[in-house]
């Protein structure tokens, strides 16, 4: 059921007494602007948000850290250099360097 602003305030009791049956839209100048559900539908909802919440990248890489402690991992790690893979700020601060060295 839906309910204009005025009339959720007015019957309150009745609009939390419906929610147990089905949510309840409160509207403002015809724009949706609440809705009334029971505390159950809430708490599953909450539930389903927290689990679908997107997790930050630092939070995916601590999960990922813990993990790895848990089960006394060591994540290996290798220089750019011995996976083939070049550092391009090095070479850029080798070759500022160089630059240098020539003008001087």
């Amino acid at each position: 059921m839906s309910w204009n602003i005025g009339e959720a305030k007015q019957q309150f009791s009745e609009v939390v007494r419906l929610s147990a049956e089905a949510p309840q839209l409160i509207y403002n100048r015809d724009r949706c602007v609440a809705t009334v559900v029971d505390a159950a539908t809430f708490k599953a909802f909450e539930e389903w948000r927290k689990e679908t919440s997107k997790k930050t990248l630092g939070e995916e890489f601590a999960e990922l850290r813990q993990i790895a402690a848990e089960e006394n991992y060591e994540l290996p790690t290798l220089p750019r250099s011995e996976v083939g893979r070049p550092n391009a700020f090095i070479e850029m601060l080798e070759e500022e360097m160089a630059d240098h060295a020539r003008a001087a």
